[in-house]
């Protein structure tokens, strides 16, 4: 299968669909793979789809304590005061978008979080609402 990109009148570059090439004209760099979605806007869809997983508190406070140390599941069940259901879904979400490892050793399920810059982008926007909300008091007073 073969893609024809066009900008304005002028063709880019038609390429074949298995392979990865850049092509360059003026301003316009596209970066196109098998789906036909430039590498921008793959890297986009991912980062909507792990903003959704840290859409929750419940998932945020499971992140918090993982990003401490890896836990095995009936650890967090229990810190967080949530059912086995209610765990398993929010891991499912979280495993998904690529935040999450699980290994399974004999009858126990150890979480961990798959990267340390998870644990920094939390922090990162932990650190981001103390000061909206140090700055929100500080007009209202």
């Amino acid at each position: 299968m073969q893609i024809s990109l066009e900008f304005g009148v002028e063709l880019v570059h038609t390429i074949n669909t298995e392979t990865l090439q850049l092509r360059r004209t003026d301003t316009v760099t596209k970066a196109v793979k098998g789906n036909g979605k430039s590498i921008e806007e793959q890297v986009f869809e991912r980062q909507a789809m792990i903003c959704k997983a840290f859409a929750n508190p419940v998932r945020l406070q499971l992140l918090d304590l993982l990003g401490k140390k890896t836990c095995i599941v009936g650890e967090l069940q229990q810190q967080l005061g949530i059912t086995k259901a209610n765990l398993s879904q929010h891991l499912t979400i979280l495993r998904s978008a690529g935040v999450i490892i699980t290994q399974r050793q004999g009858k126990q399920v150890i979480c961990s979080l798959a990267m340390p810059e998870i644990k920094q982008a939390c922090t990162l926007i932990r650190n981001v609402l103390n000061a909206q909300i140090r700055a929100s008091k500080e007009l209202v007073s």
